[in-house]
């Protein structure tokens, strides 16, 4: 099982190379793929040192899976010449999730939908995979009609220019720029490029790519996306509204029973979830869960998880692990 993943030295590339040691993914041979700049140097993986490589050995190695990482421009470009080779390719960019040849995979959700077929896999925007997460169990039983999401996004989110902005922010010296603005101290409700209907980019895959996923267009999702001055973790304030009524412990229950989902829902003892408790782990966390007493039928609920884990890096393992062991690669 030969296994290239395209961008291993970005963030989330350096979290997949960590989680295919962590859970004991059948690699047989590593085929880290960089920039030029980081040609030839060696990353440690089970015991191993292997090269760092560019685009072109790597698809001459031939990998089974190549997991990208690396930029949507970069996907485009080349993952349907890894996928002419016979590799699959599982892309963590915004290139392939809306193609409608491509499938968009969360899989505890639709992984079904996947055959041998498929040589370019899209794997959902961070903000999208947790909430699809809580909502899939509950518009299974309830049937969504509309869903109303504020998001709370760490800087991790746009990458390691922004994390160190907050650092050097945070500790009052100079330095490059991520942002328009300072993010210490601040939350700014721009996240991604504005696009002319006056929505961000991040705004419009939340409203776009649940409905792919989730295989349904009969109801709509409205967001704001929020950058915070968090080194980790997104946070969301979600407020659906279903066709059908529901009971809080009914919701508890369907959640608790959802693979993948943690529900801490206990205002007594101030337990709800949080991006510092969320940090490092691959599980999507939910609470706050309450009516909306002002209209019939609607929750309100709030949705933590790790962003650069379970919003990147993790789904996209788990697509492999589904591949591997359906035998589909």
């Amino acid at each position: 099982m030969k296994v290239a993943v395209v961008g291993a030295t970005g963030m989330v590339g350096t979290v997949m190379i960590k989680l295919l040691e962590e859970r004991n993914f059948p690699v047989t041979q590593l085929i880290p793929v960089a920039s030029e700049r980081s040609i030839g140097r060696e990353l440690l993986f089970n015991g191993t040192l292997y090269p760092i490589v560019g685009m072109e050995e790597a698809i001459n190695l031939a990998p089974n899976i190549a997991i990208f990482s690396a930029g949507g421009e970069t996907s485009l470009q080349w993952a349907p010449k890894f996928a002419e080779v016979g590799t699959t390719v599982i892309d963590n960019s915004s290139a392939w999730r809306m193609d409608p040849s491509k499938k968009l995979i969360v899989p505890e959700i639709n992984a079904f939908q996947l055959t041998s077929e498929d040589k370019i896999i899209a794997n959902p925007n961070c903000s999208t995979i947790q909430l699809v997460m809580a909502l899939s169990p509950l518009h299974k039983k309830y049937t969504m009609k509309r869903v109303v999401i504020s998001t709370y996004q760490s800087v991790s989110g746009t990458g390691v220019k922004a994390v160190q902005q907050l650092e050097n922010e945070e500790a009052g010296i100079g330095g490059p720029m991520a942002y328009p603005y300072q993010i210490h101290k601040n939350a700014l409700p721009h996240c991604d490029v504005f696009e002319p209907n006056g929505y961000t980019k991040e705004e419009m895959k939340l409203a776009r790519e649940p409905q792919k996923i989730l295989d349904d267009r009969t109801f709509s999702v409205s967001a704001t996306a929020v950058r915070i001055p968090t080194a980790g973790g997104h946070s969301e304030s979600v407020n659906v509204e279903f066709r059908n009524d529901f009971s809080i412990s009914d919701v508890r229950k369907l959640l608790h029973e959802q693979p993948g989902i943690v529900v801490q829902d206990n205002p007594d003892t101030n337990t709800y979830p949080m991006p510092i408790y969320a940090h490092g782990k691959d599980d999507v966390f939910v609470g706050r869960l309450r009516r909306d007493e002002t209209q019939p039928n609607t929750l309100n609920m709030w949705i933590v998880s790790d962003n650069l884990r379970k919003g990147a890096a993790t789904n996209a393992i788990q697509i492999a692990e589904y591949l591997v062991e359906n035998s589909l690669v």
